[in-house]
């Protein structure tokens, strides 16, 4: 069976993309467009993996990982990050991530990104 994954991003263009370099590969139960969403929806379908955006409205991505490591130690999550988010990087690591990708997504990226975390 595939692992199951939530993508998480305010974006559609962001939701979309990913969508696609991963629809192969995996299984996608779901997407969100903010934090609160996020939480609800890994509950709900207890992903292997979540690909979540770290800026985001109402409840950022490092909120919503923080919540979901501290309620699922063993969570996957994997930030969607821009260019320049170096010390907002830092803070989702201490929050529970546990890698990362680069906008813009790059498909060999994403899925070694995945490799690292899920291997």
């Amino acid at each position: 069976m595939p692992p199951k994954v939530l993508i998480v991003d305010d974006s559609d263009f962001m939701r979309n993309l990913l969508r696609e370099i991963l629809e192969e590969n995996f299984e996608i139960v779901d997407e969100a467009e903010n934090g609160v969403e996020a939480v609800e929806l890994y509950r709900e379908h207890e992903p292997d993996l979540v690909m979540m955006d770290i800026v985001m409205p109402i409840r950022d991505g490092i909120e919503a990982t923080s919540e979901i490591t501290g309620s699922d130690p063993d969570a996957n999550v994997i930030m969607c990050t821009s260019v320049g988010q170096e010390e907002k990087m830092k803070n989702a690591v201490k929050a529970g991530a546990d890698g990362y990708i680069t906008k813009p997504f790059q498909k060999p990226n994403v899925l070694e990104a995945i490799d690292d975390v899920v291997a």
